[in-house]
């Protein structure tokens, strides 16, 4: 078991992001001050930090629907900047502990990568967790979306709590379950995980079932009541 800090953000990369610091035992979700809202890229809305409760109770309620829903609708792992590198291989890159070589192809070799899930460091068998998974933001408001509204959910580069790199036997566990039905493993890394879906289903204008939000209102009631940002996706 590594016992590291449970922190998030990008370390590094070519396609490094905003980092987010979270300690352990602590809900650190935002490493930003909370102030005034500020406007974000593509007349998105502004950008928010709010505190972890309040983000919580901002998600809206509404019943699910999977009617429909197929993976295929989100096409996803594609490589937008079209450098080589697809989704996958760019969270991959960013998140690297160790970074990786880079070669043709954007094949990697080498690296190492800690998963936050289950607080271990690897080097293999890894995946990309979508933080809300593709057949939960269907349930929850996708459904409704053009084709390629769903291809940019699947593959947000913009906002580093979008895609996470964890060990491929919780990303299986989770699937499409949502925090009232699935919760990391490592206990300390569970704040963090509530302010992270959060902020992703506020990105992107999602709802939240009533078991859903039921589990996530109490869940946090024993997190530190931190800010977290809010940033409306494009």
């Amino acid at each position: 078991m590594v016992h590291r800090s449970v922190k998030g953000g990008r370390v590094s990369g070519v396609r490094a992001r905003a980092r987010v610091a979270v300690g352990v035992g602590t809900a650190w979700l935002a490493v930003v001050t909370a102030g005034p809202a500020v406007a974000s890229p593509a007349n998105a809305g502004p950008v928010e930090v709010v505190p972890l409760w309040e983000a919580v109770e901002r998600l809206p309620v509404a019943a699910e629907d999977r009617t429909g829903y197929d993976r295929d609708a989100f096409e996803h792992w594609i490589d937008v900047d079209r450098d080589g590198c697809n989704t996958r291989r760019e969270v991959l890159i960013d998140e690297a502990v160790q970074a990786p070589q880079v070669g043709r192809r954007c094949k990697l070799s080498g690296g190492l990568w800690y998963s936050y899930y289950d607080n271990v460091e690897r080097t293999d068998r890894l995946d990309i967790d979508h933080m809300v998974p593709l057949a939960e933001a269907w349930d929850s408001g996708a459904r409704g979306w053009t084709f390629e509204r769903r291809r940019e959910y699947a593959n947000d580069l913009g906002d580093h709590r979008a895609l996470v790199a964890v060990t491929d036997t919780y990303n299986r566990q989770k699937a499409d379950k949502d925090p009232a039905q699935w919760r990391p493993p490592y206990e300390p890394a569970r704040c963090r995980y509530y302010g992270e879906w959060t902020a992703i289903k506020l990105r992107w204008r999602l709802s939240a079932d009533p078991a859903e939000k039921a589990a996530l209102t109490a869940y946090t009631q024993n997190c530190p009541n931190d800010p977290i940002t809010i940033t409306p996706a494009p």
